[in-house]
């Protein structure tokens, strides 16, 4: 039997803060919960997600938090979205190792996440586009 988990996560350009949750399934229902977790997360600040086209990004049963803002990039662009590059390091520690249950790759990506610092957030995501038309020094 296949198994599987899911990583969804936020990382802040600006100052290097993240979000990242692990859930068993990638849906619309699990989306919902990570909008709503994050929501929690520093709830007088204001997030802005940008997000690919995934039809589960877009179920209309979504309850969009007050404090969070969808914006979608166009389809086939993924080198728009800065987290993808947090996604790629992911990945690349990810590459080439045996890991014999779902636990142990729960153990790696969280010991993984507990690695990444503000600073290489900062470095990996501030694509300069972002950060001079937001007007932002880092």
């Amino acid at each position: 039997m296949f198994k599987a988990t899911w990583l969804f996560g936020a990382f802040a350009p600006k100052d290097g803060d993240m979000f990242v949750l692990e859930l068993p399934h990638c849906s619309s229902d699990m989306f919902q919960l990570y909008l709503d977790e994050f929501s929690k997360q520093k709830p007088t600040e204001l997030k802005v997600l940008i997000l690919d086209n995934g039809a589960f990004h877009k179920a209309k049963k979504l309850i969009i938090p007050n404090n969070i803002i969808l914006i979608f990039q166009p389809p086939y662009s993924p080198e728009l979205n800065a987290s993808e590059k947090i996604w790629a390091a992911y990945k690349r520690a990810f590459t080439n190792k045996l890991h014999k249950n779902l636990d142990e790759v729960s153990d790696f990506i969280i010991e993984f996440t507990r690695k990444l610092t503000a600073k290489t957030i900062q470095a990996t995501t501030s694509f300069s586009y972002i950060i001079s038309c937001l007007n932002w020094t880092v």
